[in-house]
């Protein structure tokens, strides 16, 4: 079994030296989505509900580009930069897993990249088509 890399344009580009989503098997592991607009390339405005949208959306992109869909998540990982702002994530994110939501760890971090206020990665399985 090899593991490939994943990579769209309809997220954000890697800042660094890393793949947007790396596949092995069934499954897809990807790197922390951050609230950056891939069209602008600009952090998105609004705050930590409107950072959580984008940073889903970046998500939902990713996984789509490797046969996923937030449907076959089964694991994510949510950064946030303050606690206090745990209401308000959980709302964002109840509104994208509608049902059956995956496991979730949620830690509250110093400091994200390029100081956003929030992070998400996820390991989803790919359905076999």
């Amino acid at each position: 079994m090899s593991k490939t890399t994943v990579s769209t344009q309809k997220a954000p580009a890697a800042i660094g030296p890393y793949s947007q989503a790396v596949k092995l098997g069934d499954f897809v592991f990807t790197s922390g989505q951050i609230p950056i607009d891939p069209a602008s390339g600009d952090i998105v405005p609004g705050g930590v509900e409107a950072q959580a949208r984008q940073a889903l959306h970046n998500l939902e992109e990713v996984l789509k580009a490797a046969g996923a869909s937030s449907a076959t998540v089964l694991k994510t990982t949510l950064f946030i930069k303050n606690m206090d702002d745990f209401a308000h994530v959980n709302d964002v994110y109840a509104g994208f897993f509608k049902s059956e939501p995956p496991a979730r760890s949620c830690v509250e971090v110093a400091r994200l990249p390029k100081d956003v206020l929030v992070e998400i990665e996820a390991i989803a399985f790919i359905p076999r088509s």
